[in-house]
């Protein structure tokens, strides 16, 4: 299943997917974005239920988007370069994959962007993360000026961005803009540590939850409560929780004052 730009290794229920264009900085261009989106595609289709994203080489995670393709871009190629890395990252969001940034050294503009995506980040202390695009006269297009505040807040989002600041990995968990700050080399056991819990829980319920919480920066909060309850009905379309609670009422782990002898006779029945 790998590609040309991108190297899989299955771990069971975990996919890790290595960004291979070293001599690139692992940068992200127009190929990558074809090659990436096929490959959650079928990613999604298999066992996998959470996909880990890292480096290839010891030296960057993602060196944002490529150079080299972005000089060439007139305002209208500038214009679809942006939307189609956007869209990538939308899409990435819409996925019903836990998908995790394992930040394995630098991780700056779209690198930082394409991490911002993801609905985890696991950092080495090495790693220097950030949005320095106004030091070479861009700004951030792939999400970073909306994805960023929604995590930091206006006020500190803008003074990064103001900046181009790059973090290093501690610093960085301080801020909030990675979970898990970790040793380098200890990315693995980060990450580990990180999902372990959270893949303890039914699949289903973690993609309606992942859906969510995504839906609040979409629409304000008004909009996010009416898709939280409809997210939250189809918790009851099969019968995960219904069966949970039937099997504490039996073993007594479940204790209530409501007569409940109806239900454990349905069950029974």
């Amino acid at each position: 299943m790998s590609t040309q730009l991108l190297n899989i290794v299955k771990q069971g229920e975990v996919a890790w997917v290595a960004f291979n264009r070293p001599q690139d900085r692992n940068s992200i261009n127009s190929q990558l974005m074809a090659e990436f989106l096929e490959l959650l595609e079928e990613l999604e289709q298999g066992p996998a239920r959470a996909v880990v994203f890292t480096g290839a080489g010891d030296t960057h995670f993602i060196g944002g988007a490529d150079g080299i393709e972005m000089m060439q871009l007139d305002l209208e190629g500038g214009r679809q370069f942006s939307r189609r890395f956007q869209a990538m990252l939308d899409r990435m969001e819409a996925s019903p994959l836990l998908l995790v940034a394992a930040i394995n050294g630098l991780c700056f503009g779209g690198g930082f962007e394409f991490a911002l995506a993801c609905d985890l980040r696991v950092a080495e202390a090495k790693a220097r993360i950030g949005l320095p695009e106004v030091k070479v006269g861009l700004i951030p297009g792939g999400g970073g000026t909306q994805r960023l505040p929604a995590l930091v807040g206006s006020g500190r989002a803008m003074q990064m961005i103001l900046s181009g600041r790059l973090y290093g990995g501690t610093e960085a968990e301080t801020l909030g803009l990675v979970h898990l700050c970790v040793a380098d080399g200890g990315l693995a056991g980060g990450v580990d540590q990180v999902l372990a819990p959270i893949l303890r829980q039914p699949q289903y319920a973690l993609s309606l939850a992942k859906r969510a919480v995504k839906s609040y920066g979409r629409g304000g909060l008004e909009q996010g409560l009416i898709a939280e309850a409809e997210l939250f009905s189809q918790c009851h379309a099969g019968g995960w929780f219904h069966d949970l609670m039937i099997e504490q009422l039996k073993s007594g782990a479940l204790t209530t004052s409501a007569d409940v002898r109806h239900l454990l006779k349905e069950d029974a029945s």
